[in-house]
């Protein structure tokens, strides 16, 4: 099928360059809502701020229902200490390794945003003997504001306080051999690819055989994203997520990644083996493969106690909740999957 490439690289760098992290995620919500609204696509808001979309099918009683989450990583202001530097509280689950020396933005109150650097406590092989051996804790973390402030007071001048989100830099870069290098593509790949989605299915004026959802969780890193409000009549909800290439796994940054399993049990059975099928009929490079230390929104969903089928689908994601990258050929892989898979019937 033709997609809209440059359409779909443009939603990955609008979407990985805007901050959102998990409990700040208003203006990524925006950003979808403002395109639903030029497709002319319906949807509602939750209490929660998530966005759910919605195509009309000719069945509307089995319904089915995508999920991509646009909240990642962060942080907060844990402390002001009296160097003028602050103490950080992580938001979700990552290394303190992979954020040491990252450039970051603090969100304050008023809506005003001061640049920043997080590093540890002791950052210079020139003064510290034990610089290299401090364990990497947030306790040993601290973010050097870009401002002259040389205590807590300063601080407090700028209208820093306890509570203020922070956000990593992105550093999105898209090569030209097609790798995607970023933070946040988790799970802000599958939010570009679900966007790219709708928009082919407008279109190409699509007649889908089921009411398809299109669910955009915001509280998917810590636990509850789509553990409510799950359109009423959905039957299948598929979490479109990341898959994890590494160390003795199966999934590679090439192709659609199917879960069968992960921490919080297997995936429908059934539900897998129809999205296996269409990747071997439409000629769809997939792999399956078992994620150890992995949830997904259709994991807080099945918690919640939501009678549906489940599965965990998405772009092989290298270097997850680090540094992160991915390839076109994946993204397109788990496009061409989730449009194979709407239009069965």
């Amino acid at each position: 099928m033709n997609y809209n490439i440059e359409a779909l690289k443009g939603y990955l760098k609008d979407i990985l360059t805007t901050p959102s992290p998990t409990g700040f995620t208003a203006k990524a919500i925006n950003y979808i809502e403002n395109e639903l609204k030029n497709l002319n696509v319906q949807y509602t808001k939750t209490n929660k701020g998530a966005l759910i979309a919605t195509i009309k099918g000719a069945n509307d009683e089995y319904q089915r229902t995508f999920s991509a989450h646009v909240d990642t990583l962060g942080g907060m202001v844990k402390s002001v200490k009296s160097s003028g530097t602050l103490g950080l509280a992580p938001v979700g689950g990552y290394m303190m390794t992979s954020v040491e020396g990252e450039n970051c933005i603090i969100h304050t109150a008023s809506g005003k945003t001061y640049s920043a650097t997080i590093q540890t406590i002791k950052p210079s092989v020139h003064i510290s003997s034990d610089c290299e051996s401090l364990k990497r804790s947030a306790e040993n973390m601290e973010i050097v504001i870009d401002e002259k402030v040389f205590s807590a007071e300063d601080v407090e001048k700028l209208g820093i306080e306890v509570g203020d989100f922070i956000s990593f830099d992105s550093r999105t870069t898209i090569t030209e051999s097609g790798f995607i290098k970023s933070r946040h593509l988790d799970d802000k790949a599958s939010v570009g690819i679900l966007l790219s989605a709708i928009r082919y299915f407008v279109e190409n004026k699509t007649e889908l055989p089921y009411t398809t959802n299109f669910f955009f969780s915001n509280y998917e890193e810590v636990g509850h994203g789509s553990s409510a409000a799950i359109p009423v009549n959905t039957k299948e909800f598929i979490a479109v997520d990341m898959g994890c290439p590494g160390l003795d796994q199966n999934s590679t940054e090439y192709d659609v990644c199917i879960c069968a399993k992960d921490s919080s049990g297997p995936y429908d059975y059934e539900l897998r083996r129809t999205l296996v099928e269409l990747c071997k009929t439409h000629n769809i490079g997939y792999k399956v493969d078992i994620y150890p230390h992995y949830g997904s929104d259709a994991s807080s969903a099945l918690r919640a106690g939501w009678d549906i089928r489940t599965a965990l689908i998405g772009a092989g994601i290298y270097a997850s909740h680090a540094y992160e990258r991915t390839h076109m050929d994946s993204v397109l892989a788990t496009l061409d999957l989730i449009v194979k898979y709407s239009c069965e019937k």
